[in-house]
């Protein structure tokens, strides 16, 4: 069955309606799409921040519901709405087993080709490729989620809520009263905001040099909003016991550094080029510091985002505050140009 869907091949995105995807094996499921978030990580393949082998069958954030599943898949069926993460991780390696799944070896830099057009095979982008009508992938990938959740604010916890709340949670471990800046108040950083939030961070201080971002970032938790790191020594003297840079830059990775107190952990979430190098003093870390990758929020998906649902469902999580704009699916190219130019917080495509 040929469907629509947003493909690269190394010169520019574009929608297409030949795609054929093919019928689930065993432990996967086909998940016709209804909604996907436009993440600054698909940008990046375009622009070639993230390498990815092409043509590929973009997107890596979406809900739906299961169309089908393959011989094995006993934990969802036919009609349930469904979230996605973005982690093909295999379950019986040895960080898999020890409840690591975002280091999981076989889930890193393996795409597969399950979509066609015509005579040529496409990969899927994070094993997801939320940017199509349908999509297969692993059974891991699919988490359940109650139908009462609007698919189009569901589809942003597979990427954005998992990444930013998880890097608060799971990472970085913040702890009721610790002080917390956050560095970018997109996608991921409103999500780290309100991680910071649930966790009773306090204060929390949110940088960005877009004013119209303020009440956006103060709904999801900031207590302050500056315009610069340097305002940020006026707040917190001492300085933070957590900073997270949430926009890939290594000027600003480098003063995430400088802003933290003793024993502060600076947390890495914005993705810079491959091939980037960031530099600091040496001397300053000798106070207990820390500086903390942080691949996918350091998240379980199928224990995280069925917890995420169910903050959802208690007001305690903001989901539909995130999607600041919707798009069909043929307007992506406009939904990716304000995506880029920080217009939005989160555009999301639906089917």
């Amino acid at each position: 069955m040929r469907m629509r869907g947003v493909i690269f091949d190394g010169t520019a995105p574009r929608v297409v309606e030949d795609l054929e995807v093919r019928d689930p094996g065993p432990g996967e499921v086909l998940v016709r799409i209804a909604a996907a978030g436009l993440c600054h990580s698909d940008l990046s393949v375009v622009d070639g921040t993230i390498p990815f082998p092409l043509p590929a069958v973009l997107g890596h954030e979406g809900a739906g519901v299961v169309e089908e599943v393959g011989p094995g898949v006993t934990h969802v069926a036919p009609g349930d709405h469904v979230a996605l993460s973005t982690l093909a991780n295999c379950g019986t390696c040895a960080d898999c087993a020890r409840g690591r799944p975002t280091m999981c070896r076989a889930a890193i830099g393996r795409p597969t080709r399950p979509f066609r057009r015509g005579d040529e095979r496409l990969y899927n982008f994070a094993s997801n490729s939320a940017f199509a009508e349908r999509t297969l992938v692993t059974a891991v990938q699919v988490v359940r989620i109650p139908e009462e959740i609007p698919l189009v604010s569901a589809a942003l916890i597979g990427c954005a809520v998992l990444t930013g709340v998880g890097a608060v949670l799971n990472r970085a471990k913040v702890d009721r009263g610790e002080s917390v800046v956050v560095i970018g108040s997109g996608g991921i950083g409103l999500n780290v905001l309100q991680g910071a939030r649930i966790a009773g961070a306090f204060p929390v201080v949110a940088v960005d040099s877009n004013p119209a971002k303020e009440p956006l970032a103060r709904r999801f938790g900031a207590t302050h909003f500056v315009p610069s790191t340097d305002a940020v020594r006026e707040i917190l003297p001492t300085g933070a016991d957590h900073a997270f840079e949430c926009v890939g830059s290594t000027r600003l990775i480098r003063q995430a550094v400088d802003l933290l107190d003793r024993r502060g952990q600076a947390v890495l979430l914005g993705v810079p080029p491959a091939d980037a190098e960031a530099a600091f003093r040496v001397s300053s870390m000798y106070l207990d510091k820390s500086i903390l990758g942080c691949r996918y929020g350091s998240s379980r998906p199928q224990a995280d985002i069925a917890l995420y649902a169910d903050l959802y469902r208690q007001g305690r999580l903001l989901l539909d505050e995130l999607v600041s704009r919707t798009y069909p699916l043929e307007d992506f190219a406009k939904a990716a140009d304000d995506a880029h130019h920080g217009r939005v917080a989160r555009a999301v495509l639906t089917f």
